[in-house]
């Protein structure tokens, strides 16, 4: 396999002398307004600001639009299938990943950067357009749209973070994506709280939320094409070239068989992923134990610990997005300066082994609580900035293809090991202690992963 030229993965970066309140570095260029502004969140320097912020724009309006259609997930497979059905149809996810990963990988040898990106949003948006028209007729798509949803979402973004990873080189990327990554978070917030008042002030069903995120999606399309050009044009000839050039005939999951360090980030995703639901499956678990603690067994009571159950979650949910929000738009651009991609590794399996061994010591709700909200708004802001900071090493055919299949694929099979694990659990009536034992060893298998990724990571970077 022929990679890019060296020079496009990596260039010497000037430090950062001063990272708080603004990013600051001797021998750079004067920047524009945009880029002192941006400053405040992130190492932007001369040129990379409209960019930068063009590529933020878009992550928000990908992660706004998907917790747009996720109520319309949860009203359409709940009242057409019901929970079970709910449940098998993660497996299906997968079973279709498997497919659908190699036929992209084949599509990414006929075409060029941009076709690339640009036919998946098209095939997407026309998706939607479908299910709004067979919705309308009366067609009952819940299954089918709960699994198409699935992959959707675990698709666009990690196709999103392949073409940031093309347009910018590796040096660009570590300073970059941090900001980046904040209209993530600013898209997850914002699309949960316009999708509560679409449906409750303004009274829209499921299939409007699926024209609205339709029309978003077409907006993504316009904006990677502006940064597409953009690019193109302020880079070097030999980024120009690259982004007309097709990817080579290998797939996604035999890119991943024959590279150490892409196995090891695979196994990091699987591991990671099976924490997280094995933790999500412990917080629920409490949580219903303590609203029949709180209001009884009677069905006089349903209503009352329905209300406890629905208001935990929704404090949980909000103290995890505020969290990861202030997360990423303060620490991670700042922590990772200081201590690298390699040092960040740490952070988030050491959260969930403190964690996991506090509730294995004292298995009460309020120590779950916190222990998960420090969990996931770490995941939802620094580690999903290293999740994507560590392809930008690796060759465009695995930035595309195998990223692909890791975002996907790998981290559906880590939800779906963990539901067997919890289904095998309940079974023989394993108590939450010994879950939260089980995820203290899985985290410390996952620090061992990152201390081999680290490894793996410094060698492709001398």
């Amino acid at each position: 396999m022929v990679d890019e030229p060296r020079s496009l993965r990596t260039h010497p970066e000037l430090f950062s002398h001063v990272t708080f309140p603004l990013f600051k570095t001797e021998g750079e260029k004067p920047k524009s307004w945009i880029e002192k502004a941006l400053s405040v969140f992130a190492d932007v320097r001369a040129g990379e600001g409209a960019g930068a912020l063009l590529m933020a724009v878009n992550a928000f309006i990908l992660l706004s639009l998907y917790y747009l259609l996720k109520p319309a997930r949860e009203t359409l497979i709940l009242t057409q299938g019901g929970a079970e059905v709910k449940a098998y149809s993660a497996a299906g996810q997968a079973l279709l990943l498997i497919l659908v990963i190699p036929f992209y990988g084949w599509i990414g040898t006929k075409v060029d950067r941009f076709k690339l990106v640009a036919g998946s949003l098209v095939f997407f948006a026309l998706n939607l357009a479908v299910f709004y028209l067979a919705g309308q007729a009366g067609a009952r798509e819940g299954v089918v749209f709960y699994i198409w949803l699935g992959i959707f979402n675990v698709f666009v973004v990690s196709q999103f973070w392949a073409f940031a990873n093309d347009i910018y080189t590796e040096g660009q990327g570590r300073r970059l994506f941090p900001f980046i990554g904040i209209g993530s978070s600013l898209g997850g917030v914002w699309g949960a709280l316009a999708a509560s008042q679409m449906i409750k002030r303004m009274g829209l069903s499921p299939y409007d939320l699926m024209a609205v995120a339709g029309a978003m999606l077409i907006l993504s399309l316009v904006i990677v094409w502006v940064v597409n050009r953009r690019e193109k044009r302020s880079g070097s000839p030999e980024a120009a070239m690259l982004a007309e050039k097709k990817l080579n005939t290998e797939g996604g999951f035999q890119l991943i068989m024959r590279d150490r360090y892409l196995m090891l980030i695979a196994a990091m995703i699987v591991l990671l992923n099976f924490v997280n639901t094995s933790g999500e499956y412990i917080l629920g678990k409490l949580i219903v134990t303590e609203s029949f603690a709180r209001f009884g067994e009677g069905a006089a009571s349903e209503a009352a610990r329905g209300q406890f159950i629905g208001g935990t979650w929704a404090d949980f949910f909000m103290w995890v997005n505020l969290l990861g929000l202030v997360l990423q738009a303060g620490f991670v651009s700042r922590l990772i300066r200081h201590i690298g991609v390699r040092g960040s590794l740490f952070v988030m399996p050491c959260i969930s082994l403190a964690s996991y061994a506090m509730v294995f010591g004292a298995p009460m709700l309020a120590i779950v609580k916190l222990g998960k909200t420090l969990e996931n708004s770490t995941d939802y802001s620094l580690q999903n900035t290293l999740k994507q900071a560590l392809w930008l090493p690796t060759s465009r055919e695995a930035k595309y293809k195998a990223k692909a299949a890791v975002d996907t694929f790998f981290m559906r099979a880590g939800d779906f090991a963990s539901g067997g694990a919890v289904a095998v659990g309940t079974s023989i009536g394993a108590s939450v202690r010994m879950f939260a034992l089980f995820n203290v060893a899985l985290a410390a298998v996952w620090l061992w992963v990152a201390w081999r990724i680290k490894a793996e990571h410094r060698r492709r970077t001398l």
